[in-house]
């Protein structure tokens, strides 16, 4: 299915949408077939500092906006969202490529960030600290941090910026959006909705550009931007780290990940199937929180095995807008090509193709970036895949004999950041829970991202946490005021 959408947007700046200094412009494409969906400004150094320029001017009104307006403000975005949740999937399916059904999925996911950080907006509360004498008293207060930026990454166009607007707003912090180059339409729709529900001009703006190195370096130089939060890959964020040393701003950082997925013999092997799928298979295998390594108990590898290619080659894939189609096309050629290096060098390695294995081309993958769902049979750690995320529609199972050998090659990794393991045993259950080194661990089951829960990770898949009630803290500063002089008279 071609896409047949033109949507042409803006950069939002202090409340206006307007075009880049100079007018360039960059084309939108969808990774099913190639074709323009539409087209964004191509933001400029003066666009940004502009964009800075208004979320400083508009500071002061908002922090000073009582928690409850703001939260209002926010609940009424959310219903805009679902009230416009057809237009938003569609265009992130059509420059994305996610499923139809991902993407509707997507938008309610995003916008439960919204009502959830609604709800923490009402309940940042300060405290009376006992005094250590009875002339003083002790307050504590909590306060928006001040200007912020979200650099917020494609595969999950909606939700990423909504899990980092969300709080931000909440806490009476303003902020710039830069969404990734590939995805920045449906960036652009959130905001409207942001917009439309009654934000202040400035609150929110948005620069679209391709030169991400220059936004980067814009936002870190100017000393009116306090926090960056960022989601994208181990090696970006070791660069924003180094960035932010001159000035020493605060980061939020969801980085890379290598998540290991472990079925214990005591599993319900439908559930742990299903499980994987979703966790693997999701967005054709493109989230930082997928299975890149399983780990099957020796016991139940073949059967495991068997039922987990039965279904992965009854997959429908497609274009996202087909119907029907549950694997869409990957981001570019880039990511395909990598895909196919993995799955090759474990072939060459001596794993066997269970199912898939190869680009899909002509016909109706005509112009698209097409990668078949694959499972691979006995992975190891001389391969690539074993040790590198592979970002792609690719299991690679791996069998294991011991509980400990399990842990072991599960915690044999830099990243930290999601882990999954299937049993029917509880108390080998809150045993490996509390043994896995990961941020996020998915016990008995495979999606497990959620407004209400702390997402982050641990090793060098970043730090800060996104979502919960933790996850307002990240845009707030704490503040000890201490009164004297107020003795009993």
């Amino acid at each position: 299915m071609a896409t047949t959408m033109n949507l042409d947007e803006h950069l939002l700046i202090g409340g206006s949408w307007i075009d880049a200094t100079g007018g360039a412009r960059f084309d939108v494409t969808d990774p099913g077939s190639g074709a323009r969906v539409g087209s964004v400004p191509n933001g400029t150094e003066a666009d940004v500092t502009a964009a800075i320029d208004a979320a400083a001017a508009a500071l002061p009104g908002w922090r000073s906006t009582p928690a409850i307006q703001r939260a209002r403000i926010l609940r009424k975005a959310a219903d805009l969202m679902r009230e416009r949740a057809d237009l938003i999937a569609t265009t992130m399916t059509s420059e994305q490529g996610k499923p139809l059904a991902e993407a509707k999925g997507e938008v309610e996911y995003a916008a439960s960030f919204f009502e959830w950080f609604a709800g923490e907006a009402e309940r940042v509360y300060g405290q009376i600290a006992p005094p250590m004498n009875t002339n003083n008293r002790v307050l504590v207060l909590r306060q928006p941090v001040g200007v912020v930026a979200a650099i917020t990454p494609w595969n999950f166009p909606a939700a990423m910026m909504t899990r980092k607007l969300g709080p931000a707003m909440a806490a009476g912090c303003t902020s710039i959006v830069k969404p990734a180059s590939a995805t920045p339409l449906t960036a652009a729709l959130v905001l409207r909705c942001i917009e439309d529900a009654g934000a202040p001009a400035g609150v929110v703006n948005l620069i679209t550009s391709r030169d991400a190195g220059m936004v980067a370096k814009t936002i870190f130089s100017d000393d009116r931007v306090r926090k960056i939060s960022f989601t994208g890959s181990t090696e970006i964020g070791k660069d924003l780290i180094r960035a932010s040393a001159d000035q020493v701003k605060r980061l939020s950082l969801e980085l890379g990940g290598h998540a290991p997925y472990i079925i214990f013999d005591d599993a319900d092997l439908d559930e742990a199937v299903d499980g994987l799928i979703a966790s693997k298979f999701r967005n054709a295998g493109q989230t930082c929180v997928c299975a890149n390594r399983v780990y099957v108990q020796r016991g139940v590898y073949d059967e495991f095995l068997k039922r987990l290619v039965a279904k992965v080659d009854a997959f429908k894939v497609g274009h996202g807008l087909t119907e029907g189609v549950v694997i869409g096309p990957m981001i570019d050629g880039r990511a395909v090509d990598k895909t196919e290096e993995h799955v090759q060098d474990a072939v060459a390695k001596g794993a066997k193709l269970a199912s898939g294995g190869q680009r899909l081309t002509g016909g109706e993958f005509e112009g698209g970036a097409f990668y078949a769902p694959t499972v691979l049979d006995g992975v190891t750690n001389e391969m690539q895949i074993y040790y590198e995320e592979t970002f792609g529609p690719v299991a690679g199972l791996t069998p294991f004999d011991t509980e400990d050998e399990a842990i072991a090659f599960a915690n044999d990794s830099i990243y930290g950041l999601a882990s999954y393991f299937h049993t029917k045993d509880y108390a080998r259950l809150m045993r490996v829970a509390e043994r896995l080194e990961y941020g996020i661990v998915g016990a008995n089951a495979g999606i497990i991202s959620a407004a209400n829960a702390p997402f982050g990770g641990v090793k060098q898949s970043g730090y800060g946490r996104e979502g919960g009630s933790v996850g307002i803290d990240e845009y707030l500063d704490v503040k000890y005021v201490l009164m004297g002089g107020v003795g009993t008279v």
